[in-house]
């Protein structure tokens, strides 16, 4: 039998001497090399991860955005026109107000192409020039008068709203006595574009304008009328023509008549529907895609087989920003389209 300390004389102590070496400076490049390549996929699989979370979570918040301009804008279509209970009725209230009997200022009005400041006058704008932060984009007013329990109540009932979610405690004390919501592009407080918000208590200047919306960089209006065209100047508008249906849809500079302020509001009564198609932008580094694109917020239908896309509601040449190709930026982009109806009546009282 092989003595203990004859076993670590010999291949024992080999063993535990073999055990002792370390590795080679080739060995120790490679492996340094391979845990380079290593750490290098890991940190491109965390890039292109946070990159898709980033892209997913901008596309969520731009479908709130859009599920929430849709929804605040139909409240406020449905709201267009309305009169207080004190008014239901009423058929010599119309006769004391400044406008007279025959052409009341319409409930549904707008400008396109335009933008405002808080202390222009609920129908006016200045139109935007090429280059201009929400180039092409459109101004949107709506009117209504807030809503009371009872014709002698002292306070409204809180049931009507502005465009800032504001419902007013006052109540109408003549048919033009109206809250004024006014929806327009503009920068926000964080320096991006968005929709804003111009309301009044009083209908009048000046206006306190709010961001509702932010990245919001196109914003269109069409008008679906019924029983006139454009540029329409017969006033009064034959009755036979008018079945509360829209039969086409007319840009805001295709209802208002320069100088007619009769034929204006006559035309702007025959809206029966809005249609409205925005744009919609993320933050920086929100696209993976970084091709260009061109949108079209009114739709992609064609005016006719060989048309553009885009052309079945409007032409770009006459309704800029109706195809809109934004500069490559990073930025993911989302189109909404929808078309309010409107339940109020919104001709002559």
């Amino acid at each position: 039998m092989m003595k203990w300390s004859t076993f670590l004389a010999s291949g024992g102590a080999q063993r535990q001497d073999s055990r002792q070496k370390g590795v080679t400076l080739v060995e120790l490049m490679v492996a340094m090399a391979l845990g380079l390549l290593i750490a290098l996929a890991a940190a491109a699989a965390l890039l292109v991860s946070r990159q898709g979370f980033a892209a997913v979570d901008a596309a969520s918040q731009l479908r709130d955005n859009g599920r929430y301009l849709q929804s605040l804008t139909q409240r406020l279509g449905v709201q267009a026109g309305y009169r207080d209970v004190k008014f239901a009725t009423d058929t010599t209230a119309k006769a004391n107000q400044s406008y007279g009997a025959t052409a009341p200022p319409p409930n549904i009005f707008g400008l396109n192409n335009a933008s405002r400041t808080s202390t222009a006058t609920w129908d006016a704008g200045t139109v935007r020039t090429s280059g201009q932060v929400g180039y092409g984009s459109d101004i949107l007013v709506l009117r209504h008068q807030t809503s009371s329990s009872t014709p002698d109540a002292t306070s409204s009932d809180g049931t009507m709203i502005d465009c800032a979610g504001v419902a007013s405690t006052a109540v109408p004390t003549g048919l033009d006595d109206k809250l004024v919501s006014i929806l327009h592009v503009g920068v926000g407080s964080d320096g991006e574009p968005a929709l804003l918000c111009s309301r009044s208590d009083t209908g009048a200047a000046p206006y306190d304008v709010q961001p509702i919306i932010s990245g919001v960089e196109n914003f269109q209006v069409l008008y679906g009328v019924d029983g006139i065209g454009p540029g329409n100047t017969t006033v009064p508008i034959p009755s036979a023509s008018a079945d509360s249906i829209p039969e086409r849809y007319l840009r805001a500079d295709q209802l208002t008549v320069a100088g007619n302020d009769a034929a204006t509001y006559a035309n702007w009564q025959r809206v029966r529907s809005i249609r409205i198609g925005v744009v919609l932008r993320g933050p920086p580094g929100s696209a993976i895609d970084n091709a260009s694109q061109t949108f079209y917020p009114l739709g992609v239908s064609k005016a006719s087989g060989s048309g553009t896309p885009g052309s079945g509601f409007a032409n770009n040449s006459t309704d800029p920003g109706t195809a809109y190709t934004p500069t490559v930026d990073s930025r993911l982009r989302q189109v909404v389209t929808f078309t309010v109806h409107l339940r109020n009546f919104q001709g002559e009282y």
